[in-house]
């Protein structure tokens, strides 16, 4: 009796064949990519703006400032491209967002002054 234990005989793992596990980006519909974009921009916002959790480490409004706008041009921009079915969440959270904004700053900005109202017009609760 022998104590060595028989070895299996191991294939090399095939690469895996990238081409079937992503889409071709031309695949992808316009209002799918716009609105995904769309929301990474408003969730980062919300991060920097420490809406995720209450006393968040990541407070930081000069960033939520820069993603709000960007946020704010992107839906007005593409609100007539992608419909009133996916725009109008988009803006609802937007809105949010700017309101958030201005309750987080010590010294609010002027109606009309706040992020991303430049493109959407001043925000009021």
């Amino acid at each position: 009796m022998t104590d060595a234990t028989p070895t299996p005989t191991a294939e090399p793992e095939a690469a895996p064949d990238y081409e079937t596990l992503t889409r071709d980006i031309a695949d992808v519909p316009a209002v799918e990519v716009i609105t995904t974009v769309a929301v990474h921009l408003l969730s980062a916002a919300a991060v920097n703006l420490g809406l995720d959790k209450p006393d968040s480490e990541h407070k930081d409004l000069d960033e939520a400032r820069k993603l709000i706008t960007a946020l704010a041009g992107l839906v007005t921009a593409s609100a007539t491209e992608i419909s009133s079915f996916h725009a109008a969440p988009l803006r609802d959270g937007l809105k949010s967002l700017q309101l958030a904004f201005r309750e987080a700053s010590l010294v609010p900005d002027e109606p009309g002054q706040g992020p991303g109202e430049k493109f959407t017009g001043p925000v009021f609760a």
